[in-house]
């Protein structure tokens, strides 16, 4: 069943309820506003930061969507980008997309000029609709993508070389248009994240999304007296599949623009919200707030939030221990996942596994997992290979380049890139990504395993490790570590606190820097590596 069908349904049962709120807080800081302030216009329904839609508007607006499109010639299997920020229109956008037949493209709203056009240019992309943020970076390039026909923009402030959306679907028949979808249609095309160079464009089959809204609703248990709040960006996988486990049962969501730790406990607080997926670096600023004493939990109303999730990178065990401390009766779950797996959810923790905290899980629901040698067979339990995943939610291929494609689908299996073991009892540990392994002396390091036991210091923010240059062993281990506010710490200490670590795993060099992270949450270790493998670096070496 296409996923299209779960959004009329729920117009039809449940259409003048709401189904989502956008709360701008993001745009209220940039403009200065307090939250006295924000109170006030939260409590007036017409308030400029506020704004609700029901499911029967959510399905008109993507019905609107739809016959515009096709009023303009696009047909099934023409690829239609998205470039916004999150907001109300986001979704019904695509859901309009998604019901013309057309293939849905969402962007990267950090995209400069130039990878949107390699973006539009691999996709093949005939129309693309964008927000206010993006007229600058569409203007460079607009008259260099000739195959994009159709340009939309939603706002205020139309550029001259955009047609208005509001206006244009306003006319438009709300009425649902009469397009026949199968779940082997392809659907839509995400792109890698980009952290090992120029994004990769992944296409998926309308079974791939209907997959993610299975798998989700079974893992998390979505019912109708659920309210999910959404913060990460709805271009990815990830925050669009948690959120489609809201869809498929009914249930409120709200899209929090702003990630400061106030933001988010006001909006958990008077939002009356009950699921909230975090990634790590929002989790680690909420518990520092706390403990800074810059909020005080007794502040806001948190008895109805019941789960909080993570995924999109390794979750250091030391900060579920530091969330269950101040959150004891929340469910936790860690979701394993990856854009060519549909986001999150072919592995996952599950909330009743608490006590594997370290482990990102086992098989999700309706998937195969295994780690195999470079040949595709499964090693013996406790020894490390790639990280191997089957399932309905597997891509159907990297558009346009099918030599990438071979290289990681193999007999309808994944090779993720992402090297795992598993223990004496089934469970999955993430051991590091295959490109990020460090060979040094003839002996691998794992860098998460490293990360992992520096994120247990507390002077520590956030620490990345990476193998650089050494003329003698090949590379060495240098951690790069990120510090809390306030805190003071020396090369030294962090030395003497490696300690216990076996000799071959000790961090051969400490340097202190921002650790750069993309908007799902990744270090962006290529950006560390050309920062720090071709110049001299300012930091001591330390020898071993």
């Amino acid at each position: 069943m296409p996923i299209t069908e779960i959004l009329s349904h729920n117009a039809e049962a449940y259409g003048q309820e709401i189904c989502l709120t956008e709360i701008n807080l993001d745009l209220q800081d940039s403009h200065h506003v307090i939250w006295r302030e924000y109170e006030l216009i939260e409590n007036n329904p017409a308030g400029e930061y506020r704004r609700e839609m029901t499911w029967r508007v959510f399905d008109e607006k993507a019905n609107r969507m739809a016959n515009l499109l096709l009023k303009r010639g696009i047909k099934k299997g023409d690829k239609v980008a998205i470039l916004l920020m999150n907001c109300l229109e986001w979704l019904p956008i695509y859901f309009g997309i998604l019901k013309s037949g057309a293939i849905a493209v969402p962007l990267n709203f950090r995209y400069t000029a130039e990878e949107i056009k390699y973006c539009l240019d691999l996709s093949e992309t005939i129309a693309l609709i964008f927000g206010p943020e993006f007229i600058g970076r569409i203007e460079t390039i607009y008259d260099q993508i000739p195959k994009v026909k159709t340009l939309l923009f939603a706002g205020e402030n139309r550029p001259t070389f955009a047609e208005n959306y509001d206006r244009l679907t306003a006319n438009c028949s709300s009425e649902a248009p009469y397009i026949e979808l199968r779940d082997e249609d392809d659907a839509a095309i995400y792109f890698s994240s980009g952290t090992t160079g120029f994004p990769k464009a992944i296409l998926h089959t309308h079974q791939s999304l209907m997959s993610a809204c299975m798998t989700e609703n079974k893992h998390h248990g979505q019912t109708r007296e659920d309210n999910f709040l959404c913060i990460p960006p709805l271009y990815h996988t990830g925050a669009k599949m948690h959120w489609f486990g809201s869809l498929l049962s009914g249930s409120k969501a709200v899209l929090l623009r702003g990630i400061k730790p106030e933001w988010i406990l006001k909006t958990v607080s008077e939002e009356k919200i009950t699921i909230v997926w975090l990634l790590v670096p929002w989790a680690q600023d909420i518990l520092d707030a706390i403990e800074r004493g810059d909020v005080r939990l007794e502040d806001y109303d948190l008895s109805q939030w019941r789960l909080m999730h993570i995924g999109a990178q390794p979750v250091p065990p030391s900060l579920i221990h530091r969330w269950k401390k101040y959150f004891p009766h929340h469910l936790y779950d860690t979701n394993y996942g990856l854009s060519e797996s549909i986001g999150p959810g072919c592995v996952h923790l599950g909330i009743e596994n608490i006590h594997k905290v370290g482990a990102i899980g086992i098989p999700g629901y309706n998937w195969e997992v295994k780690v195999a040698d470079e040949d595709g067979c499964p090693v013996p339990q406790g020894q490390v290979g790639e990280l191997v995943v089957k399932g309905p939610g597997v891509m159907k291929c990297y558009f346009n380049d099918p030599e990438a494609t071979v290289a990681v689908l193999k007999d309808g299996w994944l090779f993720t890139g992402d090297m795992a073991r598993i223990d004496e009892d089934g469970f999955i540990y993430l051991v590091d990504r295959k490109k990020d392994v460090i060979i040094s002396g003839g002996e691998n390091i794992y860098p998460v395993q490293i990360e992992d036991f520096l994120h247990g210091h507390g002077a520590i923010k956030d620490v990345a490790v990476i193998g650089l240059p050494d003329p003698r062993i090949g590379e060495i281990a240098a951690a790069i570590i990120e510090l809390k506010p306030g805190c003071q710490c020396t090369e030294k200490e962090i030395m003497a606190f490696c300690s216990s670590l076996p000799r071959y795993k000790r961090p051969r060099q400490i340097i202190f820097d921002r650790i750069p992270r993309n908007p799902t949450g990744k270090i962006e270790k290529p950006k560390l590596r050309e920062k720090y493998c071709g110049g001299s670096l300012v930091a001591a070496q330390t020898q071993n």
